[in-house]
Protein backbone atom coordinates (compact mmCIF):
# COMPACT_ATOMS: atom_id res chain seq x y z
CA UNK A 1 0.00 0.00 0.00
CA UNK A 2 3.03 2.26 1.11
CA UNK A 3 4.73 1.53 -2.57
CA UNK A 4 1.27 2.13 -4.54
CA UNK A 5 0.78 5.58 -2.69
CA UNK A 6 4.40 6.65 -3.01
CA UNK A 7 3.92 6.30 -6.68
CA UNK A 8 0.61 8.30 -6.77
CA UNK A 9 2.40 10.76 -5.11
CA UNK A 10 5.26 10.97 -7.88
CA UNK A 11 2.58 10.30 -10.40
CA UNK A 12 1.06 13.72 -9.14
CA UNK A 13 3.92 15.69 -8.92
CA UNK A 14 4.92 14.93 -12.83
CA UNK A 15 1.32 15.98 -13.53
CA UNK A 16 2.03 19.55 -11.33
CA UNK A 17 5.63 19.72 -13.41
CA UNK A 18 3.80 19.43 -16.44
CA UNK A 19 1.27 21.63 -15.45
CA UNK A 20 3.33 24.12 -14.60
CA UNK A 21 5.68 23.81 -18.30
CA UNK A 22 2.24 24.50 -19.88
CA UNK A 23 1.87 27.66 -17.66
CA UNK A 24 4.89 29.07 -18.27
CA UNK A 25 4.29 28.06 -22.42
CA UNK A 26 1.04 29.88 -22.38
CA UNK A 27 2.22 33.11 -21.01
CA UNK A 28 4.92 33.14 -23.35
CA UNK A 29 2.02 32.87 -26.57
CA UNK A 30 -0.18 35.43 -24.97
CA UNK A 31 2.99 37.99 -24.89
CA UNK A 32 3.41 36.82 -28.66
CA UNK A 33 -0.52 37.30 -29.22
CA UNK A 34 -0.67 40.59 -27.20
CA UNK A 35 2.83 42.19 -29.06
CA UNK A 36 1.95 40.75 -32.99
CA UNK A 37 -1.58 40.68 -32.98
CA UNK A 38 -0.94 37.43 -33.51
CA UNK A 39 -3.78 34.59 -34.47
CA UNK A 40 -1.99 31.95 -34.27
CA UNK A 41 -0.20 32.27 -30.95
CA UNK A 42 -4.02 33.44 -29.89
CA UNK A 43 -5.03 29.79 -30.41
CA UNK A 44 -2.41 28.10 -28.72
CA UNK A 45 -3.31 29.98 -25.63
CA UNK A 46 -6.51 29.00 -25.91
CA UNK A 47 -5.46 24.72 -27.04
CA UNK A 48 -3.12 25.05 -23.70
CA UNK A 49 -5.82 26.35 -21.37
CA UNK A 50 -7.89 23.27 -22.35
CA UNK A 51 -5.11 20.80 -21.23
CA UNK A 52 -5.03 22.76 -17.92
CA UNK A 53 -8.27 22.22 -17.19
CA UNK A 54 -8.11 18.82 -18.29
CA UNK A 55 -5.36 18.26 -16.23
CA UNK A 56 -6.52 19.94 -13.37
CA UNK A 57 -9.73 17.56 -13.45
CA UNK A 58 -7.21 14.38 -13.63
CA UNK A 59 -5.35 15.63 -10.66
CA UNK A 60 -8.14 16.45 -8.55
CA UNK A 61 -9.96 13.16 -9.26
CA UNK A 62 -6.53 11.39 -8.53
CA UNK A 63 -6.17 13.34 -5.46
CA UNK A 64 -9.41 12.40 -3.78
CA UNK A 65 -8.61 8.90 -4.74
CA UNK A 66 -5.77 9.11 -2.86
CA UNK A 67 -7.67 11.30 0.42
CA UNK A 68 -10.28 8.69 0.21
CA UNK A 69 -8.33 5.22 -0.04
CA UNK A 70 -5.15 5.88 1.39
CA UNK A 71 -6.02 8.44 4.48
CA UNK A 72 -2.43 10.27 4.75
CA UNK A 73 -1.32 12.03 7.26
CA UNK A 74 1.30 14.24 8.56
CA UNK A 75 3.57 15.81 5.52
CA UNK A 76 2.15 13.07 3.12
CA UNK A 77 -1.29 14.87 3.91
CA UNK A 78 0.18 18.11 3.32
CA UNK A 79 1.76 17.35 0.10
CA UNK A 80 -1.19 15.85 -1.19
CA UNK A 81 -3.50 19.06 -0.46
CA UNK A 82 -0.75 21.41 -1.61
CA UNK A 83 -0.83 19.76 -4.74
CA UNK A 84 -4.65 20.13 -5.52
CA UNK A 85 -4.08 23.52 -4.37
CA UNK A 86 -1.20 24.49 -6.95
CA UNK A 87 -3.32 22.79 -9.41
CA UNK A 88 -6.21 25.07 -8.79
CA UNK A 89 -3.84 28.12 -9.11
CA UNK A 90 -2.35 26.95 -12.43
CA UNK A 91 -5.83 26.17 -13.94
CA UNK A 92 -6.98 30.07 -12.73
CA UNK A 93 -4.07 31.15 -14.35
CA UNK A 94 -4.53 29.40 -17.90
CA UNK A 95 -8.36 30.79 -17.95
CA UNK A 96 -6.63 34.01 -17.19
CA UNK A 97 -4.79 34.00 -20.10
CA UNK A 98 -7.42 32.39 -22.56
CA UNK A 99 -9.37 35.56 -21.66
CA UNK A 100 -6.55 38.16 -22.69
CA UNK A 101 -6.23 36.29 -25.90
CA UNK A 102 -10.39 36.39 -26.46
CA UNK A 103 -9.82 39.58 -26.74
CA UNK A 104 -6.91 39.46 -29.11
CA UNK A 105 -8.98 37.27 -31.08
CA UNK A 106 -11.66 39.51 -30.78
CA UNK A 107 -10.28 42.56 -32.11
CA UNK A 108 -7.54 40.76 -35.10
CA UNK A 109 -6.01 41.89 -37.52
CA UNK A 110 -6.12 45.30 -35.46
CA UNK A 111 -3.89 45.07 -32.66
CA UNK A 112 -5.83 44.64 -29.14
CA UNK A 113 -4.37 48.64 -28.44
CA UNK A 114 -2.52 51.65 -29.46
CA UNK A 115 1.15 51.80 -29.39
CA UNK A 116 2.09 53.39 -26.28
CA UNK A 117 -1.33 51.18 -24.12
CA UNK A 118 0.42 48.14 -26.32
CA UNK A 119 3.87 48.53 -24.89
CA UNK A 120 2.79 48.64 -21.09
CA UNK A 121 0.21 45.17 -21.61
CA UNK A 122 3.59 43.62 -23.92
CA UNK A 123 5.48 44.44 -20.51
CA UNK A 124 3.14 43.10 -18.51
CA UNK A 125 2.35 40.16 -20.38
CA UNK A 126 5.82 39.13 -20.66
CA UNK A 127 6.17 40.17 -16.33
CA UNK A 128 3.86 36.69 -16.28
CA UNK A 129 6.47 34.93 -18.01
CA UNK A 130 8.78 35.51 -15.50
CA UNK A 131 7.06 34.68 -12.65
CA UNK A 132 5.35 31.71 -14.23
CA UNK A 133 8.96 30.54 -14.67
CA UNK A 134 10.03 31.13 -11.14
CA UNK A 135 6.61 28.79 -10.05
CA UNK A 136 7.44 26.55 -12.62
CA UNK A 137 11.12 26.34 -10.88
CA UNK A 138 9.85 25.90 -7.09
CA UNK A 139 7.46 23.28 -8.20
CA UNK A 140 10.23 21.37 -10.09
CA UNK A 141 12.91 21.84 -6.74
CA UNK A 142 9.80 21.24 -4.52
CA UNK A 143 11.10 23.30 -1.80
CA UNK A 144 10.26 27.11 -1.68
CA UNK A 145 13.04 29.72 -3.13
CA UNK A 146 13.93 33.00 -0.77
CA UNK A 147 11.15 35.48 -1.38
CA UNK A 148 11.26 37.81 -4.02
CA UNK A 149 8.70 40.81 -4.67
CA UNK A 150 10.39 42.61 -7.20
CA UNK A 151 7.36 40.97 -9.19
CA UNK A 152 4.93 42.11 -7.67
CA UNK A 153 6.49 45.66 -6.95
CA UNK A 154 6.99 45.86 -10.95
CA UNK A 155 3.72 44.86 -12.01
CA UNK A 156 2.22 47.59 -9.62
CA UNK A 157 4.25 50.03 -11.53
CA UNK A 158 3.24 48.54 -14.63
CA UNK A 159 -0.29 49.03 -13.45
CA UNK A 160 0.14 52.54 -13.03
CA UNK A 161 2.18 53.38 -16.67
CA UNK A 162 -1.02 51.60 -17.95
CA UNK A 163 -3.86 54.08 -15.92
CA UNK A 164 -1.65 56.95 -17.32
CA UNK A 165 -1.62 55.47 -20.90
CA UNK A 166 -4.84 55.02 -21.03
CA UNK A 167 -5.74 58.33 -19.49
CA UNK A 168 -3.06 60.08 -22.02
CA UNK A 169 -4.70 58.18 -25.08
CA UNK A 170 -7.10 60.43 -27.20
CA UNK A 171 -9.94 59.22 -29.13
CA UNK A 172 -10.29 55.65 -27.18
CA UNK A 173 -13.83 54.81 -27.04
CA UNK A 174 -14.89 54.43 -23.26
CA UNK A 175 -15.71 50.66 -24.05
CA UNK A 176 -12.52 50.02 -25.22
CA UNK A 177 -10.48 51.74 -22.69
CA UNK A 178 -12.37 49.54 -19.70
CA UNK A 179 -11.26 46.38 -22.18
CA UNK A 180 -7.87 47.07 -21.81
CA UNK A 181 -7.93 47.75 -18.09
CA UNK A 182 -9.44 44.71 -17.67
CA UNK A 183 -7.00 42.88 -19.67
CA UNK A 184 -4.56 44.75 -17.53
CA UNK A 185 -5.83 43.50 -14.68
CA UNK A 186 -5.74 40.15 -15.90
CA UNK A 187 -2.46 39.67 -16.31
CA UNK A 188 -1.82 41.40 -12.70
CA UNK A 189 -3.76 38.63 -10.94
CA UNK A 190 -1.83 35.77 -12.42
CA UNK A 191 0.61 37.30 -10.30
CA UNK A 192 -1.42 36.75 -7.08
CA UNK A 193 -1.60 33.01 -7.90
CA UNK A 194 2.19 32.40 -9.18
CA UNK A 195 2.64 33.82 -5.65
CA UNK A 196 0.14 31.42 -3.87
CA UNK A 197 2.04 28.67 -5.55
CA UNK A 198 5.55 30.13 -4.37
CA UNK A 199 3.48 30.25 -0.33
CA UNK A 200 2.04 26.79 -1.29
CA UNK A 201 6.10 25.42 -1.82
CA UNK A 202 6.73 26.99 1.20
CA UNK A 203 4.13 25.59 3.20
CA UNK A 204 5.11 22.31 1.86
CA UNK A 205 8.63 22.66 2.69
CA UNK A 206 8.16 24.15 6.09
CA UNK A 207 4.98 23.46 7.24
CA UNK A 208 4.21 27.57 7.72
CA UNK A 209 0.34 28.03 6.05
CA UNK A 210 0.48 30.53 3.60
CA UNK A 211 -2.00 32.83 5.57
CA UNK A 212 1.00 32.76 8.31
CA UNK A 213 4.33 33.65 6.22
CA UNK A 214 5.39 36.88 5.87
CA UNK A 215 7.14 38.33 3.03
CA UNK A 216 8.81 41.85 2.10
CA UNK A 217 5.64 43.15 0.74
CA UNK A 218 4.00 42.31 3.79
CA UNK A 219 6.41 43.79 6.14
CA UNK A 220 5.62 47.01 4.09
CA UNK A 221 2.43 47.01 4.18
CA UNK A 222 2.66 46.80 7.92
CA UNK A 223 4.99 49.40 8.33
CA UNK A 224 3.10 52.34 6.15
CA UNK A 225 -0.17 50.80 8.38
Amino acid sequence: MRTQFTNELVALTADLTQMCRITHEAAERVTDAVVGADLAATYEVFALDERLQTMYGACEARTVVLLALQAPVARDLRHVVTAIQIAGELSRIGWLFSRVADQVYQTHPDPIAPAPVLGVLAQMAGLTAECTARAQYAVTRGRHTPADDTGAAAMQILNQKLHNALSATTGTPTETAIMLALVGHKLSRTLDHTDRIERLIHFLDTGIPPTAQIRADDEAAEIAE
